[in-house]
């Protein structure tokens, strides 16, 4: 089965300036080893942006920029968004079908928008997934913090089975170990 990494929202706006998103240094760390991982194992990288016109996260602004630790190499893919559905209004189905990919590993920011977003457009679409359980990343909220959202995201996601296909919930060392 043909795989592709989504790194969603991994930009600078949304992870430099303080308070930063919770452990993002180390989740900024776990993506570029997933993506190295991908890559040596021919899978292909598509960096997702977020983006709003009149704003500081507009096109080609230094915040809309991806964060400055990732290691982005020739061959990855970039698809800008504007909502937090990486499908909505993008090519990126267009790109997965180009590509032949049927399984999506899924990580980045922001775990109750975007990616919880992507994620379930994904699987409504017929991919399997892997989210990548601590490469995944939001802000602390007034309602829980940023580690019980990513935890509640991690442990309900693979409980959805109406779409018929798995979504799983791995960590980096498990998904980079196992092959």
């Amino acid at each position: 089965m043909k795989a592709a990494v989504l790194v969603i929202d991994v930009q600078n706006i949304l992870f430099n300036p303080m308070p930063r998103p919770f452990e993002a240094d180390l989740v900024v760390e776990r993506i570029n080893q997933v993506t190295a991982w991908a890559r040596a194992n021919k899978a292909l990288v598509i960096y997702v942006q977020h983006e709003q016109i009149h704003s500081e996260i507009a096109f080609e602004t230094t915040g809309w920029q991806l964060q400055t630790h990732l290691n982005v190499a020739d061959g990855d893919q970039l698809v800008r968004k504007t909502t937090p559905d990486s499908f909505l209004h993008t090519d990126l189905e267009a790109l997965l079908k180009k590509n032949h990919i049927e399984h999506l590993i899924v990580c980045g920011y922001a775990t109750e928008f975007c990616i919880d977003t992507t994620v379930r457009r994904a699987a409504g679409l017929g991919y399997s997934i892997e989210l990548v359980s601590d490469a995944h990343t939001t802000h602390d909220k007034p309602h829980a913090s940023a580690e019980q959202i990513r935890a509640h995201h991690n442990a309900t996601l693979p409980n959805i089975s109406s779409f018929g296909v798995k979504i799983t919930a791995v960590t980096m060392d498990a998904l980079t170990k196992a092959s």
